[in-house]
């Protein structure tokens, strides 16, 4: 369920009133006559379960609302009302898999900004990868995995391409390109770096490294890979549930290829270059195909569900 905040300049209250109270989706509405001050006007407090949120929001959207006041989501993870449970039971689907499209937009478009933070985890993780790849070490390419930022900016690449935000899709764009360009190039000082230390050398490279030699070798399974990380991307983007974890299967294909490209280029190792550089292009089409085609596969499905008259969910709990 989400929770609204609705700050209405009072000429627009009515008509934005007529959209709260004419959705089956909104309960616990409350309405404080000008208690807004910055800037002035009125608040509205409503719940919207999951289901109708996106409806809801597009029809305030408008209005106006956004610019002449301010409309705040926030998630609602216990709610204990039998209006709630009405609510749920008149909106269509099921709030496990609503889609709030305003809720992705806005969560995608904060990862798409090139900050130094974003760049210092980029970094980070590739050199991390780099040693595992070094070492033959799966748990180092895991750890680099956890820390590898790459899932924001692929997200919002896809959430732009479906809703037409090519603005989005131009800095997801800038940011994945620069982030793993800058990785990559610190990442064959940092080889460099080691190896004058005495701490790695080129024959680790060369030597057999049957835990991790599948990141250089591309073939079908590898966009096979790819393609469901994407697809468990979008599903834990757009449902709510955990995206941190999801964003580790999403640098199994990205981060840990960009290091060994990067490795291999400081050794002077080309086929090898070569191969982890294919590997790291099929997986990232491959995740950005899988999550524009989950996206509208959803999109659809939602038209598709608001289209229908409101039902009973025969597997909920009548409301007493």
């Amino acid at each position: 369920m989400l929770h609204l905040r609705i700050i209405s300049p009072a000429d627009s209250t009515a008509a934005v009133l007529d959209v709260l109270r004419d959705s089956a989706a909104v309960t616990h509405l409350i309405v404080l006559d000008g208690a807004a001050r910055v800037p002035e006007g009125d608040v509205l407090l409503c719940d919207v379960v999951r289901e109708g949120g996106s409806a809801v929001l597009e029809e305030l959207r408008g209005l106006g609302i956004e610019n002449s006041g301010s409309i705040a989501i926030e998630n609602v993870d216990v709610s204990l009302s039998a209006s709630a449970e009405r609510a749920a039971e008149a909106a269509p689907g099921l709030g496990a898999d609503a889609v709030v499209w305003e809720e992705v937009e806005q969560r995608t478009e904060e990862e798409t900004r090139l900050s130094f933070t974003y760049l210092a985890f980029f970094v980070v993780a590739t050199i991390i990868a780099a040693i595992g790849v070094l070492l033959d070490q799966p748990i180092l390419i895991v750890g680099a995995m956890v820390v590898g930022p790459e899932f924001g900016p692929l997200a919002a690449l896809c959430v732009g391409l479906v809703r037409g935000r090519f603005g989005v899709v131009g800095r997801s764009a800038s940011a994945l390109v620069v982030g793993f360009a800058v990785s990559m190039v610190v990442t064959v000082f940092a080889t460099w770096g080691m190896t004058a230390l005495g701490l790695v050398n080129r024959s680790m490279l060369l030597a057999e490294r049957p835990l991790t030699d599948f990141i250089w070798r591309p073939d079908a399974l590898s966009w096979i890979v790819g393609f469901l990380a994407g697809i468990a991307g979008m599903l834990s983007l757009t449902s709510a549930k955990s995206g941190a974890l999801v964003g580790v299967l999403i640098s199994v294909t990205t981060v840990p290829a960009a290091a060994n490209a990067a490795v291999a280029l400081a050794y002077g190792v080309g086929h090898e270059a070569v191969g982890s550089a294919v590997q790291l292009l099929i997986n990232l089409a491959a995740i950005v195909t899988a999550g524009v085609l989950t996206l509208g596969v959803q999109r659809l499905w939602w038209r598709h569900r608001n289209a229908l008259p409101p039902r009973r969910n025969p597997f909920r709990r009548a409301a007493r």
